[in-house]
């Protein structure tokens, strides 16, 4: 009980689904603004791309993988 609906109609055909949460619902004025926190870190990078294509990708991540130090035990 207590769902919210959304009510579609498009060429006689009526879709009701579940309303998605927003962010103001889903997560608490903390819990926001952690996500806003990381978010901000996030953009300062280090980041690469974008790339052209998925051949340059995988290239790149080849490069990149042999340069990062192994994490096995």
């Amino acid at each position: 009980m207590g769902d919210r609906l959304e009510f579609k109609v498009s060429q006689g055909v009526i879709t009701i689904a579940a309303k998605a949460d927003t962010a103001d619902e889903a997560y608490t004025a903390s819990q926001r603004q952690a996500i806003k926190a990381e978010i901000a870190e996030a953009q300062k990078g280090p980041y690469h791309g974008p790339f052209q294509s998925g051949e340059e990708f995988a290239a790149y991540f080849k490069t990149y993988k042999r340069r990062r130090p192994s994490t096995k035990a």
